[in-house]
């Protein structure tokens, strides 16, 4: 298997827009201010877009409503 289809979503939707949204203004910032620095917005974009956030699944911690489907 590879490691795409054992992601679990652990971010809300809330998180997930919040997320985006912080993204592009510091990817926006990096432009205004021609920094690369800016690039670190891709982050948030990144785990707002795919509703999964590494740190969040080592710690344990899911900001998502769903519940975890159970596997037989």
């Amino acid at each position: 298997k590879n490691g795409v289809a054992n992601m679990i979503q652990n971010v809300g939707n809330a998180e997930r827009v919040v997320r985006v949204l912080a993204g592009v203004a510091i990817c926006a910032a990096g432009v205004y201010f021609q920094n690369w620095l800016g690039l670190i917005g891709l982050v948030p974009i990144a785990t707002g877009a795919t509703g999964y956030c590494p740190p969040y699944q080592l710690l344990g911690i899911s900001t998502c409503s769903m519940k975890p489907v159970e596997k037989a």
